[in-house]
């Protein structure tokens, strides 16, 4: 008898010590598509998975342009057809609402560029904000300053259309794809809300 509850106890000391199993591994998420798609802007360098668009580069210098496929070239899906055929109606000025979905969490943004970014796409088409009220908008005023800090490194440009953001005074003020270009899309905007 003594012997058993000895076993019995060596035999749950042991059950103890047995962990679960570990979760399945999530399922791997196919690698984005990096597509060059032409554009009155030049080039335009864009990343997106089967349902978002994930980053945006206005005219990547030669060697951002390896990262990227040629439209040609692409895998194409639903999605990209989508996107871009929104892209290419918004450039003709044939469309004021892009409603392309985005995806910002592979970027390393804190709290505040976040918000400054979510204040900014809620910025209608053929309107500006300045750089003052956006930041007040995201409830930072005092910070105005960062704002254009934020905006000059926004990862995905026009579908987060950071060229509608000026300064107070005078001027469009600094653009991640140079003035020249923000001055090309605000024109864009105004003389499709013109016509």
């Amino acid at each position: 008898m003594i012997e058993t509850r000895i076993s019995l106890a060596r035999v749950l000391r042991g059950l103890q010590a047995v962990e679960p199993p570990p979760p399945p591994p999530e399922p791997e998420k196919p690698p984005p598509i990096r597509v060059l798609f032409p554009s009155p802007l030049g080039a335009l360098g864009i990343e997106l998975t089967e349902r978002t668009v994930t980053g945006l580069q206005i005219a990547p210098d030669r060697k951002d342009r390896r990262r990227y496929t040629p439209l040609r070239d692409a895998d194409r899906s639903d999605f990209l057809d989508e996107a871009l055929g929104r892209l290419s109606e918004y450039f003709a000025g044939a469309r004021r609402n892009l409603q392309i979905e985005y995806d910002l969490s592979g970027h390393p943004l804190d709290d505040f560029a976040r918000r400054i970014l979510e204040e900014t796409a809620r910025i209608p088409y053929g309107t500006t904000r300045t750089y003052r009220k956006v930041a007040a908008a995201a409830a930072r005023g005092h910070s105005y300053r960062m704002v254009r800090a934020v905006l000059m490194a926004n990862p995905i440009p026009i579908i987060i259309p950071c060229h509608r953001v000026v300064p107070q005074k005078s001027g469009v003020g600094t653009y991640i794809g140079g003035t020249k270009k923000k001055e090309w899309l605000l024109k864009l905007e105004s003389r499709a809300l013109e016509g």
